[in-house]
C-alpha cells in the first residue's frame, strides 16, 4: 500500500470515528459541556476539526483555503471554549464546515502524487511539518488526540464506549 493510501485510509478512519462520537451531542447544552472549567466540548472541536483542514489545505493547495476569521477567532489554536451555546454558530453550521473542509482535503490528496507528498512545505511553516506528506500525517493524529479529549465529554454525558 503505498503512503498515499494510508493516509486516505486514516483520513476516513479518523473522521468516521468522529462522526460516530459526535452523534451523541443533540442539545445547545450537550455540545457545549465542559467537564472541566476551559475544556473542549464537541462544538469547540468540530470546529477546531474544520478550521485545521482549512490550516492543512493552505500549506498544500492554498488557493483552496478559506478566510474564516469569526472561526479562527472561535475555534483557532489559542482560542478558549464557552459553554454558552449563544457564542457559537449552530452545530450543523458547525458540522458542514468541518465536513466540507476534510472532503476538500480528501479532493486535494487525491490529486497528488506520491513524489508531491515528499515536498517541502512553503517556507514560514512549523519545522514539525517538513513536507506535504507530514501535514496528512498531523491531521491524522491530530484528529486522534482531540477525539480523545471529545470521547470523556461523551462518556460524561452518560453513553458508554464506542463499540
Amino acid at each position: 500500500m503505498s503512503l498515499k493510501q494510508i493516509l486516505h485510509r486514516q483520513l476516513i478512519a479518523a473522521r468516521e470515528t468522529s462522526e460516530k462520537l459526535l452523534e451523541d451531542f443533540h442539545t445547545p447544552e450537550q455540545w457545549t459541556k465542559q467537564v472541566c472549567d476551559g475544556s473542549n466540548h464537541a462544538l469547540w472541536f468540530a470546529g477546531h476539526m474544520g478550521v485545521s483542514d482549512n490550516f492543512w489545505i493552505s500549506l498544500i493547495a492554498p488557493e483552496r483555503s478559506q478566510e474564516n476569521a469569526e472561526f479562527q477567532r472561535l475555534f483557532g489554536l489559542g482560542s478558549q471554549p464557552s459553554a454558552n451555546p449563544q457564542d457559537y454558530p449552530s452545530p450543523e453550521e458547525v458540522l458542514q464546515v468541518m465536513r466540507e473542509r476534510r472532503q476538500v482535503l480528501l479532493e486535494i490528496l487525491a490529486d497528488l502524487t506520491e513524489e508531491d507528498l515528499a515536498r517541502p512545505t512553503p517556507a514560514g511553516t512549523p519545522e514539525f511539518l517538513p513536507d506535504l506528506g507530514g501535514v496528512l500525517e498531523t491531521a491524522i493524529w491530530h484528529e486522534g488526540l482531540h477525539s480523545g479529549q471529545l470521547t470523556v465529554h461523551r462518556r460524561a454525558l452518560g453513553h458508554q464506549p464506542l463499540q
